[in-house]
């Protein structure tokens, strides 16, 4: 009798865990979260190149090559930087990133996801132009916002942010991709 209830009992758990499952929707993937935006004409002289400021992410260096973009950021306390890659679409570009911890290796030293921002021009004389726009983490397009105003006279420079990871730890050109600017020197000769 009291290795019938048991038997039972363990069936009973089987059954539950096989239907469990099925019954909260787990074999699905999440449906990616989508900015709900159109693009629009960019406002007339304005141009995507250029550098934005933003509190929390710092300088962000933006440029653009036909309807592709590029762009780097460095936070302020210069302890992550980011770069993103994305289409323009008139006002509107949507981006993938990435942004690094500095100083960290392995699986937590980055994160991703993807992105937009809307180019916008405020009403009046002598305004600065803004990004308007929002980044998600893995698939998702939404999330954090992010909104930054265009620096005047300054000029975007993306070789300024960031490395290559890993490979640029050390020092010298022994990745022989001449990073460093200038020569590459020899190895020094030992004292005696």
């Amino acid at each position: 009798m009291m290795v019938s209830r048991r038997v039972s009992a363990a069936l009973a758990a089987a059954a539950l865990f096989v239907t469990l499952p099925a019954a909260v929707g787990c074999d699905a993937a999440p449906e990616p979260k989508v900015a709900q935006i159109t693009a629009g004409d960019l406002p007339q002289g304005a141009k995507w190149d250029g550098v934005y400021y933003n509190e929390l992410y710092g300088y962000l260096h933006l440029v653009a090559s036909g309807n592709q973009m590029k762009g780097k950021w460095l936070r302020r306390q210069k302890d992550k930087w980011g770069e993103l890659k994305g289409e323009i679409t008139g006002d509107l570009l949507k981006f993938t990133w990435t942004e690094h911890t500095v100083g960290a290796v392995g699986p937590n030293s980055s994160r991703s996801g993807r992105g937009y921002f809307k180019y916008k021009r405020p009403e009046g004389e002598n305004v600065d132009d803004t990004l308007k726009g929002e980044i998600g983490k893995g698939i998702d397009e939404t999330g954090e916002p992010w909104d930054a105003i265009k620096q005047r006279n300054l000029p975007p420079d993306l070789d300024s942010i960031g490395g290559s990871g890993a490979a640029d730890l050390g020092g010298g050109d022994w990745d022989n991709d001449n990073k460093e600017k200038g020569k590459p020197e020899g190895p020094a000769k030992p004292k005696k």
